[in-house]
């Protein structure tokens, strides 16, 4: 997946994240999604989004470890192989992330970056290392505006999120950190549809972020994300509307989830 839409669609997801109790969260230890990635009838990649089944501890307290995988298949090969993993420590008591990294492999570039966060005092310190993940090349500081979260932390704060108080029309903006960067992304609530998912028929939620006009997507509102409406508040579906075709994201296994279905 090109890592300009990926970021897109992931911001997308952080944008909508709001924490109510942690003993409401709708996810847990072991939780395993996997998802296609498809162009019209061409399946293009595999993304696999995983918590790790033990609490890790992180200045001792308890953190989610988070993993998102991509990797492309098939034809899609030829244009540039993507060997993605996204990461996240997603602190147990505030929801918030205390660690990220990423390990990028798409055709010849490489990136390897690991940030930690410290929420309290509004600092983050990135760390990159060289192209073989072996030798630090840069480490920085950064002076954050207030308590941030990252790419992988904004898929499972949506779950959190107390959906059915929304009306349709309204708007979350969130920060999130992510490449030396704030993002402040508004996202538009449109409100509920029944789709069709590989656990049958789902009522869900539906947003659409508000992102800057770009050669990339068509409209308005190109990207648009589905959450189902039970206990498990899964993301089954993203579809982004690009200038020529649509790039769809659909969920195909789910184990490990909190509430079976």
């Amino acid at each position: 997946m090109p890592k300009t839409l990926f970021l897109l669609i992931s911001l997308t997801c952080l944008s909508i994240c709001r924490v109510f109790a942690q003993a409401n969260l709708p996810f847990n230890h072991g939780e395993v999604l996997n998802f296609e990635v498809s162009y019209g009838w061409l399946n293009l990649a595999d993304a696999k989004l995983e918590i790790h089944k033990k609490p890790q501890r992180i200045n001792g307290e308890d953190h989610f470890k988070i993993d998102v995988f991509g990797k492309t298949k098939g034809a899609a090969t030829l244009f540039g192989k993507v060997n993605d993993n996204w990461g996240s420590y997603l602190n147990k008591e505030t929801i918030l992330p205390s660690q990220s990294y990423r390990h990028i492999e798409e055709g010849n570039y490489r990136k390897h970056e690991v940030i930690d966060f410290d929420q309290v005092a509004k600092k983050a310190y990135t760390t990159l290392y060289d192209r073989d993940n072996r030798n630090v090349k840069e480490k920085r500081l950064f002076d954050l505006p207030g308590e941030v979260q990252d790419i992988v932390s904004g898929f499972y704060y949506l779950r959190t999120l107390n959906l059915s108080q929304l009306n349709p029309g309204d708007s979350i903006v969130i920060r999130g950190f992510f490449d030396k960067e704030i993002y402040n992304i508004k996202l538009i609530y449109e409100g509920k549809e029944k789709i069709e998912t590989v656990f049958g028929e789902k009522n869900t939620f539906v947003f659409s972020p508000q992102i800057p006009k770009n050669k990339l997507f068509r409209g308005d509102f190109p990207i648009k994300v589905w959450v189902t409406q039970d206990t498990n508040k899964i993301p089954v579906r993203i579809k982004a509307n690009l200038f020529l075709g649509s790039l769809n994201l659909d969920i195909v296994s789910a184990k490990g989830l909190r509430n079976p279905y």
